[in-house]
């Protein structure tokens, strides 16, 4: 073997080893550790100790490169194609069906994105802080695009129409509504709908016929 492929080899090595330590932390945020240490990865990974210091500076540099890296696996499904199409109730459903498709790939790195936020102040944290706002914004974009037409008719009152849709909406709301609040899938989905139907449709007594 040449040099050149002596060297090729070990950075292959150095990328595998280093993506089964990223994966290592994902398994681990599935499972509820949102927080986990150098040595729980190396456990789950098969990494070594000594490796997995040499790919990640400390903890929060773990957990930040973990998050970038699911959000690399996953970050098509923040696209929404479908943005404007169909009739209102339609479009409601198409949002919140994507919604939820998100929320499912999406929550335990989420979570622990959250976590990893709200216990100090680091570059790592910030960096993590930044991405989460970025996402959020992005989410928000496509909700004001997706119901335009139904914005436009509330006049002064649309941003504050548009914060309450964004907030039901929002990951961490779905999150809410499965862990802590203790809904079905189904009951937070028909939440979801209902909830969008009252903020955003017409009024009831316009959508029955003026009765």
């Amino acid at each position: 073997m040449t040099e050149q492929g002596v060297i090729d080899g070990r950075t292959a090595r150095r990328d595998r080893n280093r993506l089964a330590v990223l994966d290592a932390v994902l398994q681990l945020f599935t499972e509820g550790e949102l927080s986990p240490t150098p040595e729980m990865v190396a456990l789950r990974s098969g990494v070594s100790l000594r490796s997995v210091y040499r790919y990640v500076s400390d903890r929060d540099d773990l957990v930040r490169a973990a998050i970038e890296r699911h959000l690399e696996k996953v970050g098509h499904l923040f696209a929404f194609e479908a943005i404007g199409e169909g009739a209102f109730d339609e479009r409601v459903a198409s949002l919140v069906a994507a919604r939820l498709r998100l929320h499912r790939a999406i929550a335990p790195a989420a979570r622990a994105a959250l976590a990893r936020t709200r216990l100090r102040a680091t570059p790592a944290s910030e960096i993590i802080r930044e991405s989460l706002h970025a996402r959020r914004g992005m989410l928000r974009v496509q909700l004001a695009r997706h119901f335009a037409p139904e914005l436009a008719t509330f006049g002064q009152e649309a941003d504050a129409v548009l914060a309450a849709a964004d907030a039901l909406t929002q990951i961490e709301t779905i999150d809410w509504f499965l862990v802590d609040g203790g809904y079905t899938p189904e009951q937070t989905r028909e939440a979801m709908v209902t909830g969008l139907r009252r903020l955003l449709g017409p009024p009831a007594a316009t959508a029955e016929g003026g009765r």
